[in-house]
């Protein structure tokens, strides 16, 4: 049987889970459930229906897995707990400083429904996790870099536009390149948040708003801007649709670690992604640890989880055996 899958919101992010279920021949989009009009929300899946978010509650057994697609700024954290508890759900909360709360939270709603939520399953928070992970435990006389972009965050960006007086925004999120270089050559640095990385918005006013106003709003924002150089450009919409339709993104987990019993060899351990369409591949994530859930759920499990505590084997549709066989 196909895992019956759920999307609620239809954003970047939803369109990207969509493509990704049409690319899981386990998988089977049942549903969209928007917040808009669903007379006025078009999906390229034949089969599914699109419903008003207000008719959720009907589709309690209809669903095996929902996939969240909101923001992590005023969505997610009042979506998914209240979604699980009726679904088992999936989650992109990328706002790293809230994680332990919004996991008590969900972890709270999903163990009295009975239900599995896993949270902060994108790729930082998410697959970067998992190599800081597995890099700080195999090199435990070490150090941690994580350098993101140059490239547009949807979390970021989401931000931006929720200040009053936007009309529009794209984030850009760019490396520092002479502390990434200091990082390869063993240098080891102790880097600030500021050192590592430059934050550059482009941002449409709405008619009537005060820039500087809103450029201070974004610049002091905490968790988002207040610890970076942050650049606010005012620009056109016209100029933003030319200019930065694009969503690419990548980065880099590095750890500097040395092995020996007087220390005397070093070893740099680099995991990089170069991405041409961060929710897309955001989406794809999801759609794998949606079928972590499911399979977590069928073990009789129920609570809030991370990538750190699901077993890598949950994520492929390939069973143990062809796993053992084509890839260990």
């Amino acid at each position: 049987m196909n895992i019956r899958i759920g999307i609620l919101g239809y954003g970047n992010l939803g369109r990207g889970v969509e493509c990704a279920v049409r690319q899981n021949p386990d998988m089977e989009l049942k549903a969209v459930f928007t917040r808009r009009d669903p007379q006025n929300v078009e999906i390229l899946t034949d089969s599914a229906r699109v419903i008003s978010v207000s008719e959720i509650k009907e589709w309690k057994d209809r669903i095996d897995v929902l996939i969240l697609c909101g923001g992590s700024a005023t969505d997610l954290p009042k979506q998914t707990p209240e979604y699980a508890e009726m679904f088992h759900v999936v989650d992109s909360f990328d706002t790293h400083a809230r994680i332990p709360e919004h996991f008590a939270s969900v972890d709270a709603s999903a163990r009295a429904a009975g239900k599995v939520a896993v949270i902060s399953a994108g790729w930082d928070p998410g697959m970067f996790s998992l190599n800081r992970m597995y890099a700080s435990a195999i090199l435990p006389e070490g150090k941690d870099y994580t350098f993101w972009g140059r490239g547009v965050s949807q979390g970021h960006s989401d931000a931006i536009r929720r200040v009053p007086g936007v009309k529009d925004g794209k984030q850009y999120t760019i490396p520092v390149e002479s502390a990434l270089e200091a990082v390869r050559n063993g240098e080891n640095p102790e880097l600030t948040a500021r050192q590592k990385h430059i934050r550059e918005c482009y941002v449409v006013l709405e008619d009537g708003a005060d820039a500087a106003k809103v450029e201070e709003e974004i610049r002091t924002m905490p968790d988002y801007f207040s610890d970076y150089d942050t650049t606010v450009h005012f620009i056109s919409q016209e100029e933003l649709k030319r200019d930065h339709s694009g969503i690419p993104h990548g980065g880099f987990v590095l750890r500097s670690g040395v092995t020996g019993w007087e220390k005397e060899h070093g070893h740099l351990i680099e995991y990089r992604l170069k991405l041409d369409s961060n929710p897309e591949f955001t989406s794809s994530i999801l759609t794998a640890y949606a079928r972590a859930a499911y399979r977590l759920a069928l073990e009789g499990q129920s609570g809030c989880k991370t990538v750190f505590d699901i077993a890598p084997a949950y994520l492929s549709p390939r069973s143990g055996e062809e796993l053992r066989k084509t890839m260990l």
